[in-house]
């Protein structure tokens, strides 16, 4: 009996050994395999953009003089003059980009799913937006306003009651009219062209944008006028990127920093839109060459 009892007791110990020693293997091979599954190290923004060879901007195809497609299809305009010169001190090289042409609604989205770097497409800072993304330093001022027939000219919102205003989908001219005048009828359109065609053809008594746009294009349209040329505050167009993307927001607002000291903006004016607004409108309405004191005071 002694011998069966030793045997039993030799055969157990083995039996709990073999378990510890499985057990161990066990644990070796899920450390290594959580080891596996960390993320590496990740890449600096900046680098990923070098070793991609072209910056991702988004811009309008269809809103001259900013941002839009000549004849010949190549982008031009105010915001393109920009997108050029990130690229070139980025980059080394003004034509490594790729535009990627969006409309308004869209622009926000764009970012959130990486499918652009930067947004440069007349993207106009409000408290709303800068919640859901990165605003850089501004490079133009801006406010809303109203073109309208030289017939039958819209000159304050009193002047809308009854009739349609026109907008763009997804424009701070949409919001504003929703949030201050909720009894203004609106008209909405995805594009731009769309929209003005549409003031062209009689579907609405006025269209509401950016008023440096309408300025522009009542400049091309004798028959219209920017009789409502202001409405709400002044407001900044700036650069943005993905919220949470703080590596190229700072290196983009030292970028526009340095542009500030070279009265790049000035220049671009001269060269893009000073033709387009005629006398309408000077520089001085237009271009921003420092930092607005109170500028993201929101945030």
């Amino acid at each position: 009996m002694k011998k069966i009892y030793a045997f039993l007791i030799i055969a157990l110990l083995t039996l709990v050994l073999a378990a510890c020693g499985a057990n161990s293997s066990n644990g070796s091979e899920e450390e290594e395999t959580a080891n596996d599954n960390e993320p590496s190290e990740s890449k600096s923004v900046i680098d990923e953009i070098k070793e991609r060879g072209v910056l991702r901007v988004a811009v309008f195809s269809d809103k001259p003089p900013f941002g839009y497609v000549d004849a010949n299809g190549e982008n031009q305009g105010y915001d393109i003059a920009l997108a050029k010169r990130i690229a070139k001190d980025l980059l080394g090289d003004e034509s490594k980009i790729e535009y990627v042409i969006t409309e308004p609604q869209a622009r926000v989205d764009l970012l959130k799913s990486d499918k652009v770097d930067i947004v440069l497409a007349n993207f106009t800072v409000t408290k709303e937006r800068a919640e859901q993304v990165d605003f850089v330093l501004p490079y133009m001022k801006v406010a809303i306003g109203v073109v309208s027939p030289k017939s039958a000219p819209i000159s304050s919102v009193d002047d809308l009651k009854g009739k349609k205003l026109i907008v763009p989908k997804g424009t701070t001219a949409e919001t504003f009219f929703m949030k201050n005048h909720p009894d203004v009828e609106l008209v909405k359109f995805d594009q731009i062209n769309e929209a003005f065609e549409a003031l062209k053809d009689g579907r609405g008594d006025a269209l509401a944008q950016d008023n440096a746009l309408l300025f522009s294009w009542a400049n091309e349209n004798p028959d219209f006028t920017v009789a409502l040329p202001t409405l709400g505050d002044l407001d900044y167009i700036a650069p943005a990127v993905k919220k949470g993307n703080t590596e190229l927001l700072e290196w983009l607002n030292a970028e526009i920093e340095k542009l500030y000291e070279e009265k790049f903006f000035t220049n671009a004016y001269e060269e893009t839109l000073k033709s387009a607004f005629g006398d309408t409108i000077s520089a001085e309405e237009v271009v921003v060459e420092s930092k607005p004191d109170n500028y993201l005071i929101f945030k």
